[in-house]
């Protein structure tokens, strides 16, 4: 674990000296796209809700956690092969510093949301206690989605540029652009199959409404999150010694 800390300590480090502003465009990229998607539906497509600027952000930032650690972790095995070929190392690390450093930027912007939140006048309430549950059932989420992808890209290179066409789908799937409690009993049945959704609603229900979260629709989650992690970990073991092997082909 200590190594895993380390590594993301250095990867952060590097990451944030690559541009002039560093760690700040940690901020500034999801405000900017919070601006695009603000015209896109709310000024031109009239789509937009009451408060739509605090409805579009609190869906937009866990939204990304998943997002950008799923296309980051996806490749963490496949682009380590000088690294495989020079030392053991579990190949599990790999995309758990993935997931480690994308963590440490979501929070860093999950702050931001928070203090905009509060600004706008939003209702802080006891709801606020279940935050910690839902961050942790998204986080494993995250991790189990991402050890699958790690696992299986070695394999199959070209499987990252699909997920990430799959991840632009799985945006508008998710609720973050409308309210899906708006919609049908059927259609919310079908959008209730994307576990994002309920992810989601649950971060609105406590920051925009300040009413507990569903803990039905969070327990299926973590159920589900649960099944991915253990799946990505035996996955990852399994082909733990055969990852090097294929960087030779």
């Amino acid at each position: 674990m200590g190594l895993a800390i380390f590594k993301t300590y250095a990867d952060l480090r590097a990451e944030s000296a690559r541009t002039y502003v560093g760690f700040l465009w940690w901020i500034a990229e999801p405000l900017l796209s919070l601006g695009v998607y603000y015209i896109v539906f709310e000024l031109i497509l009239d789509r937009g809700t009451e408060n739509y600027v605090a409805f579009l952000f609190t869906g937009l930032v866990p939204w990304r956690w998943l997002s950008t650690t799923l296309v980051h972790g996806s490749g963490s095995i496949l682009f380590a092969d000088n690294l495989m070929q020079q030392v053991y190392l579990p190949k599990v690390l790999f995309p758990i510093v993935a997931f480690l450093t994308d963590t440490f930027k979501f929070l860093v912007v999950f702050a931001v949301l928070l203090v905009f939140v509060r600004i706008s006048g939003f209702p802080l309430g006891w709801s606020y206690l279940a935050l910690p549950l839902v961050l942790l059932v998204q986080g494993l989420l995250v991790i189990g989605v991402t050890l699958i992808a790690a696992g299986i890209t070695p394999f199959i290179p070209d499987l990252r540029v699909v997920l990430e066409n799959l991840v632009r789908v799985w945006l508008f799937l998710s609720g973050i652009f409308y309210d899906v409690g708006a919609l049908s009993a059927d259609a919310q049945w079908y959008f209730r199959l994307n576990p994002m959704t309920s992810v989601i609603e649950a971060y609105r229900h406590i920051l925009l409404d300040g009413v507990w979260p569903s803990f039905a629709w969070l327990s299926i989650v973590t159920v589900l999150a649960l099944a991915l992690c253990a799946l990505g970990a035996l996955l990852i073991h399994r082909f733990d010694y055969t990852y090097p092997k294929l960087a030779n082909r």
